[in-house]
């Protein structure tokens, strides 16, 4: 299955959390943030989205960071997704 996002939407999957710091201490599955880095899977067409021109400024293969409690999880066989609107990615990692 294949997931095709519309307008200015991008599918996005989580890259996993460090579970150990920089200094070596290995931290517990519960303690841990919800990772906010992510690679982009797909992404929308952009076009016209609420009267407004949308220009796609990301592409499949980017490492991203994006907004903390933004998107709308799914899941499909196996693999979980986030689709999120472009407005909520903050930064591409270079």
């Amino acid at each position: 299955m294949k997931l095709v996002p519309l307008g200015d939407r991008v599918v996005i999957k989580q890259l996993e959390a460090e579970e150990t710091t920089k200094s070596g201490i290995v931290l517990p599955g519960q303690n841990k943030e919800k990772p906010q880095q992510a690679e982009v899977i797909a992404v929308g067409p952009g076009g016209t989205v609420d009267g407004k021109e949308v220009k796609m400024e990301v592409k499949a293969g980017d490492k991203i960071i994006y907004s903390k409690y933004a998107g709308t999880e799914v899941k499909i066989d196996e693999d979980e997704y986030i689709i999120v609107k472009q407005s909520d990615i903050l930064a591409i990692i270079e």
